[in-house]
């Protein structure tokens, strides 16, 4: 059976505070996007769990948020894996779009449906909060206010479906490493990093400060974009390093692609997207 895991996108995020785990008290707003990897998980009659993946230099061992989820979800219901997981790679990783939280949150929900085990959206939420803070904001298939560290998941309504532009240049930032430096980071002079208030929301990231001051060419890449007339807003993603680029519609994405291709070069990855109108889910569903 093929599942599709949708990459996200933080319209907002806001750092509260630090707290005494080391980890950070956040408040943001996640969407999902039409982005996607897909997983192919078949029987294996000899046992065991096997997992292969389109992208070498993704681990296939216990490293792997995939194969992590899968055994923890058979080790909860008590069952041995008798499966193969085939992952095919479409997000990029160390963009700040979530790739592998959602191919880990894909999994707990395809066996829960395959095994028929009827496990609530809760239950199975607070199995992926011991793998990964952004991993139960996709359980819910949802747009979502996420807090805490990420892990405490409030659905709400998300009607638009905003045209998208992403852009990715051909390196990753540490998500740790940014949110050490939030605190001691500061604002380089021209960067414009005040919320962007569009017709349906706002746009802002606390994360921009100190991660464009070690990548400079982000913060370029946002000072351009918002200079075109084809965008409404642009944010970086997460953590990064994608940069979104909001469209004043559709047809205004394939232009603008080219024209950072002639500016920026022809290394960066260029997805044009929307943002995935979600309704609320019925709870406990």
């Amino acid at each position: 059976m093929e599942f599709l895991a949708p990459a996200k996108i933080n319209l907002s995020l806001a750092i509260k505070a630090r707290r005494e785990d080391g980890f950070h008290e956040i408040e943001t707003l996640m969407c999902p996007i039409s982005v996607f990897d897909r997983l192919e998980i078949t029987a294996r009659d000899e046992g065991g769990l096997e997992f292969v993946c389109d992208d070498p230099s993704i681990p296939s061992d216990d490293g792997n948020l995939v194969v992590r989820a899968a055994k923890l979800f058979c080790g909860e219901i008590g069952i041995e894996p008798h499966m193969r997981i085939a992952l095919s790679k479409q997000i990029p990783h160390g963009a700040g779009l979530g790739g592998g939280s959602s191919d880990a949150a894909t999994v707990l929900l395809a066996l829960n449906g395959i095994f028929e085990t009827l496990l609530s959206r809760e239950t199975l939420s607070a199995m992926a909060a011991d793998l990964g803070s952004d991993i139960p904001f996709f359980i819910y298939q949802s747009a979502a206010i996420c807090r805490g560290r990420g892990e405490q998941v409030t659905p709400v309504s998300f009607s638009q479906r905003l045209p998208l532009l992403l852009i990715k240049p051909p390196f990753g930032v540490p998500t740790p490493w940014a949110y050490k430096q939030w605190r001691d980071s500061s604002e380089i002079p021209g960067v414009p990093y005040e919320p962007q208030i569009l017709e349906w929301g706002t746009l802002s990231n606390d994360l921009e400060r100190p991660v464009f001051e070690k990548y400079l060419f982000l913060a370029e890449l946002k000072r351009w974009l918002l200079k075109q007339p084809e965008v409404s807003g642009a944010l970086m993603s997460g953590s990064g390093s994608t940069m979104i680029a909001v469209l004043n519609e559709t047809a205004g994405g394939m232009p603008l692609g080219e024209k950072i291709a002639l500016e920026f070069g022809t290394d960066l990855w260029v997805y044009l997207c929307e943002t995935v109108a979600t309704e609320l889910p019925p709870r406990g569903k």
